[in-house]
């Protein structure tokens, strides 16, 4: 493990892996730190989408595939995906080849492209559930706020967005900040439920 920005001395959540730099540097550097831009709120939902029955550190280790595959996950290209484009998904060996995770995230982009127009971001969208705040709690893999989310984008026809998915999302992008106490990264403070 040779990153100059890493120090492996520092305690970190329990899940983090500190033999994949991968998965320490995404700890550190981007794991509930508020997101706001659509396309990286977008991107993070369909890799989380296909972390469903797999562990995120598998997803976050083919990331960078995932980006080549799916065209950097440019909206308007993965909402036009066709058969044709999805076959070429399915034979990637360097994704998840899973056809039904595959067709949901197009699916679920044109679905992200309508809250886009109904709210005029999705973050807007995502954000308002919490009136923009932060929520601070550790040790949880679901709660009555990813229940919320999850049966509204279901309702609006979105997969593999289940409660615990959407969970891990929402710690994902900040809204949910979950550091273990003993991580040199927790913070308690904020909005408690």
């Amino acid at each position: 493990m040779e990153n100059k920005n890493v120090n492996i001395n520092k305690c970190r959540c329990k899940w983090c892996n500190l033999k994949n730099i991968k998965y320490v540097e995404y700890h550190d550097q981007e794991w509930g730190i508020p997101q706001y831009e659509d396309s990286r709120l977008f991107e993070l939902l369909i890799l989380e989408s296909f972390q469903a029955g797999l562990s995120w550190e598998c997803v976050l280790n083919k990331r960078e595939n995932f980006r080549k595959a799916f065209d950097d996950f440019d909206l308007d290209h993965v909402c036009n995906y066709d058969e044709k484009k999805i076959q070429e998904l399915v034979n990637n060996s360097g994704i998840i080849r899973n056809y039904r995770k595959i067709c949901a995230a197009v699916n679920n982009a044109k679905i992200f492209r309508l809250i886009q127009k109904e709210y005029g971001s999705f973050s807007e969208y995502i954000w308002n559930y919490t009136d923009h705040r932060i929520i601070y709690e550790c040790d949880k893999t679901s709660s009555e706020l990813s229940d919320q989310i999850s049966g509204d984008l279901k309702k609006r026809g979105m997969k593999f967005v289940g409660t615990t998915i959407i969970y891990a999302y929402l710690q994902a992008i900040g809204m949910i900040y979950s550091h273990d106490e003993k991580c040199f990264l927790y913070k308690s403070k904020g909005l408690k439920n």
